[in-house]
């Protein structure tokens, strides 16, 4: 009960005067399918905690920070202020793909060390 009381108090209470606008609607409905894109490349600034997500192919760059979200490409910048919830949202996602991502890459590695060991044994095996 303490837990929900908490969770209902941080996103009513302190949202409580803020109203989702459109521009915070069609903000966090880019940068999901941005995450969900095959193409986008993600990067992470560990300093400053901010979040990038690049896609060549539409021609955006997005940066994430404080629940700033910077949409911008050769012809437009646009910064919008998202509610905690929303935030808090999008952040789930994107740490979701990041961890997918890394999970793949990991995986990666160690199939080509396992192929790298069984090499090496079969070269100690014939000498």
């Amino acid at each position: 009960m303490y837990v929900k009381f908490i969770l209902w108090h941080k996103y009513n209470i302190s949202n409580k005067n803020i109203l989702r606008n459109s521009n915070e609607i069609i903000c966090t409905s880019i940068c999901r399918k941005l995450i969900s894109h095959p193409i986008s490349e993600f990067s992470i600034a560990p300093i400053s905690d901010k979040k990038y997500i690049k896609n060549k192919t539409l021609g955006l760059f997005v940066v994430l920070g404080d629940r700033q979200v910077s949409i911008t490409n050769h012809v437009y910048h646009y910064d919008v202020i998202i509610s905690q919830r929303e935030w808090d949202k999008l952040m789930l996602l994107y740490n979701k793909k990041t961890e997918k991502i890394i999970q793949e890459f990991e995986s990666e590695i160690h199939s080509q060390i396992k192929h790298s060991l069984h090499t090496i044994l079969e070269k100690v095996s014939n000498s």
